[in-house]
């Protein structure tokens, strides 16, 4: 199968997206500092690793459709959809938010080419769902860091409180 102009142009936009996305979360892993550092420090490095390979297996999926992939940084940073990372050092707090923003970005561009590339590639949809669902669940636990808790609990030695 050859890969349209219409696929290879989605299958480019999820490329460029997961390369920035390595390139922020490296970004992040070196200059975070504050509470909780070295737990997200060592987060960082999943996300990094699993975009970096996604954006592996994106490019090469591209290969053997006879599309080709382009990862260079001025198209990277040209065409991701992903709001820039800034430089300098960044407290844990900020950096969980940016990550996050970035994961969810990630995502939903490729949500947003997910119909195309199903209609003409399912066996490319199936790679889509496989690193949404992962981005997914890492922006879910990145983000729990900056949560706020909704319950109040009680153990065995607390007392209700009386009001």
């Amino acid at each position: 199968m050859k890969a349209s102009p219409t696929l290879t142009n989605n299958l480019q936009a999820v490329l460029a997206d997961l390369i920035e996305l390595h390139i922020q979360g490296k970004q992040a892993h070196w200059n975070i500092v504050g509470t909780n550092f070295r737990d997200l420090h060592l987060q960082l490095d999943e996300i990094i690793d699993a975009a970096r390979n996604f954006a592996d297996d994106m490019a090469e999926r591209m290969r053997a459709l006879h599309a080709l992939p382009d990862g260079r940084s001025a198209t990277v940073a040209e065409t991701t959809s992903l709001a820039p990372f800034p430089q300098g050092l960044i407290n844990t707090k900020d950096a969980v938010d940016r990550i996050v923003a970035a994961l969810e970005a990630a995502v939903g561009t490729m949500r947003k080419v997910h119909d195309e590339v199903d209609e003409e590639d399912p066996t490319t949809a199936d790679l889509l769902h496989e690193f949404i669902s992962k981005l997914e669940q890492y922006a879910w636990m990145v983000g729990a860091e900056n949560m706020k808790a909704s319950a109040s609990v009680t153990t065995p030695d607390s007392k209700p409180s009386s009001k």
